[in-house]
């Protein structure tokens, strides 16, 4: 994965617009893989799925609070990626009260087949998710990896640890550390 380009696909977002009246003022919006991550460097996480109990008790969550911390490590911006369509993902930010981390919507799982993370989870009813990764990514080239262990289809577990926001933090003081 490292120095590899992330996959280029479009992805269909739903975005706040105030000239629609109404209680759903949100318009489609199509963004791509260059608009997210051209010219940035960010941290990706991917998630079986949005209202999961890990990703949204310990994951999300906890990016969510170390955001300024990822900011002071030279990180522009952090996103979550899921195999969950716009709505819900706007419905998940909202529900969480998430204000820094941009969520984006791989309903098709385009971009998580691309990057070889799309998995089975018929056992749990979910049909095809991502597996749960991070990455830092610098102007659209994974620079770091953290892969979950166990990679399969229809996992009896729900690993996480290695793709933690902690995790991640860690790594990207590392070199500094090193070098103080």
């Amino acid at each position: 994965m490292l120095g590899r380009k992330v996959p280029q696909v479009t992805f269909r977002t739903r975005v706040r617009d105030e000239s629609i009246e109404g209680p759903n003022p949100y318009r489609w919006e199509d963004k791509t893989s260059a608009d997210f991550f051209a010219g940035k460097r960010v941290v990706l996480f991917s998630l079986p799925g949005a209202f999961t109990p890990t990703c949204s008790t310990y994951q999300l969550p906890d990016f969510e609070k170390l955001y300024e911390e990822f900011k002071a490590e030279g990180i522009d911006e952090i996103y979550c990626i899921s195999v969950n369509d716009a709505f819900v993902m706007n419905a998940w930010g909202r529900a969480q009260n998430i204000t820094n981390i941009k969520l984006i919507p791989d309903g098709s799982g385009e971009f998580t087949r691309k990057m070889g993370m799309l998995v089975a989870k018929d056992n749990l009813g979910f049909g095809m998710r991502s597996w749960r990764y991070g990455a830092v990514i610098n102007d659209g080239v994974v620079e770091m990896w953290f892969e979950e262990e166990g990679y399969s289809d229809n996992c009896d577990t729900d690993p996480y640890g290695v793709s933690s926001p902690q995790n991640i933090l860690q790594a990207l003081r590392a070199p500094q550390a090193a070098a103080a």
